[in-house]
């Protein structure tokens, strides 16, 4: 329960912050966005956690501040409910905090909450990420402290990564090479006022020695 109240005064100091800012409120308007995915299979991470899957989200922003909940709903059952805030620099500097749950256990309990801190800073064409999960989640399969590391780099047509991890990111929880890969995205034109993004990516995971082909509709 501890674990809860500090998700939920994390969160609220996220959304006060938001509309107290004086020098974001004044400048910029409060935007609130939603949306659905849908891919072929759920990969994250280099890891797959189910097949074709539903992608919601819902998030309110202004400014640089941004707090939302994003779910993700497979045919195969499996299910993923995550709500997170963070705050984009101008000079490319991102910081968050992400807590992950998986319906099936209670969410009052603070063992079913995994929560992430994030980081991520980007120049010209590359980009680098740091995760570490802050607290010990059975319920969530984290034993906590576990961390994630990616770097990217964009080309014209494409995006390049390379990602490695430990805890739940790794097959025997030691620190690995876990996901490598690229992936592109365009639009498919239906009229003149209506097209749907399309994404796709190729991953392999040298760590558990797997790879996939997955696609991606947005709507």
């Amino acid at each position: 329960m501890k674990t809860l109240n500090k998700i939920t005064s994390l969160l609220v100091l996220a959304v006060v912050l938001v509309f107290t800012s004086s020098d974001v409120t004044k400048a910029q308007e409060v935007e609130v966005s939603t949306g659905v995915d849908l891919y072929s299979t759920y990969v994250f991470r280099g890891v797959a956690y189910s097949g074709p899957s539903w992608q919601p989200s819902i998030e309110l922003s202004t400014g640089g501040f941004a707090i939302g909940a994003w779910g993700s709903q497979g045919y195969d059952g499996f299910q993923e409910m995550d709500l997170y805030a963070g705050y984009s620099f101008d000079f490319g500097l991102y910081l968050g905090l992400t807590d992950y749950y998986y319906p099936g256990s209670s969410f009052g309990d603070g063992d079913s909450h995994a929560i992430e801190i994030n980081a991520g800073y980007e120049i010209d064409s590359f980009s680098l990420a740091g995760n570490y999960i802050l607290t010990e989640a059975p319920n969530a399969g984290s034993a906590g402290g576990d961390t994630y590391f990616e770097l990217g780099y964009s080309l014209s047509e494409a995006d390049l990564f390379i990602g490695a991890g430990d805890g739940w990111h790794s097959s025997d929880g030691e620190f690995a090479l876990v996901n490598i890969g690229i992936g592109t995205s365009k639009e498919i034109v239906i009229s003149d006022t209506f097209s749907i993004p399309v994404s796709g990516a190729a991953i392999y995971n040298p760590d558990s020695e797997q790879f996939y082909i997955l696609v991606g509709f947005s709507f």
